[in-house]
């Protein structure tokens, strides 16, 4: 008797899984299959290793008080097949949308300084991304009225170089990008000295510029000239050499790489072009410059007046 009442009750399951079609049938075989880079530099809940990697800390808060409160959120938007994510005041990055196995994940800036012009700012620039051929991926993030905060388009003007729109009615007061409002009371008095100085014919337009510059990287809104030129090369001054040696063990190290990547290309069966390439040990060590190289090295001193 209770043979017979399980399977009357197994014939009941059967007839009610007909009657709401295959789809119902089917859902317990179902996968939910995540995004293929839905991770990166802001998702807490991976592991290190698994995030991006920023080649440095993003600069301190600076600009106008009330757009602090952006600090720490993330707006993202979704442009053909890639998908674009601007942090403020921290970072952007892009995440390729597909199920390639090398799909593209990286940092195109991170929070560098302001872009001021008629005492206004004029957008939010994001430096030293991820390596672009010989310098660092970069981003201008522009600040619009809009009714909510959201990443409104994203454009790639020039290589490497990618232009955001930000709209936030944050903006929308017609002096809520003003520079003088947001500087400290010490600075506001400087600057209304150098607008004195520039009425009185004390200093010129050009030592105007180069006063209000000074004012603007004390304020933390500007870089110094050699920071943004150490980051607009893509960090080379921090990739320089100081040694031959240093150089030698850098190229060895890079070698070994090479042929690792080549032995796991080829155990894929995935073709490749091999370049012409020297290996260290051919190189026989380190040798010290010719007589010509030493010259080009050293200069030529009676040329040495003519340079600045």
């Amino acid at each position: 008797m209770a043979a017979r009442s399980g399977g009357f009750q197994l014939l009941l399951l059967l007839l009610g899984l007909a009657a709401r079609g295959p789809a119902a049938a089917a859902a317990a075989k179902m996968k939910v299959v995540e995004e293929p880079n839905s991770f990166g530099l802001n998702n807490p809940f991976l592991p290190q290793t698994s995030r991006l990697q920023p080649k440095r800390d993003p600069s301190p808060l600076s600009g106008p008080a009330h757009l602090f409160r952006l600090s720490g959120k993330c707006f993202s938007l979704v442009e053909s097949t890639y998908k674009y994510e601007l942090c403020p005041f921290h970072n952007v990055t892009q995440h390729e949308q597909t199920f390639r196995w090398n799909a593209y994940s990286g940092i195109l800036g991170i929070w560098h300084e302001w872009e001021i012009s008629n005492n206004t700012f004029r957008g939010m620039w994001m430096r030293d991304g991820d390596s672009c051929r010989s310098r660092s991926r970069q981003s201008k993030v522009e600040l619009t009225c809009g009714k909510s905060n959201r990443l409104a388009h994203v454009s790639e003007p020039s290589t490497c170089v990618y232009a955001l729109t930000f709209e936030t009615p944050l903006v929308c007061h017609p002096h809520s990008l003003l520079v003088y409002p947001a500087l400290p009371a010490a600075l506001q008095h400087r600057w209304d000295q150098v607008e004195q100085d520039l009425a009185d014919e004390l200093i010129t337009s050009q030592g105007y510029e180069k006063l209000l510059r000074v004012l603007f990287e004390e304020a933390g809104y500007l870089k110094t000239p050699e920071d943004s030129d150490s980051v607009r090369e893509g960090g080379a001054k921090a990739l320089a050499f100081q040694t031959l040696e240093n150089c030698s063990e850098a190229h060895r190290e890079l070698w070994k790489e090479v042929r690792r990547l080549r032995s796991l290309l080829t155990q894929h069966g995935i073709p490749y072009a091999q370049a012409a390439e020297t290996p260290p040990s051919e190189h026989g060590g380190p040798r010290t410059p010719t007589d010509g190289t030493a010259e080009r090295l050293h200069g030529d001193p009676g040329r040495r007046g003519n340079t600045l």
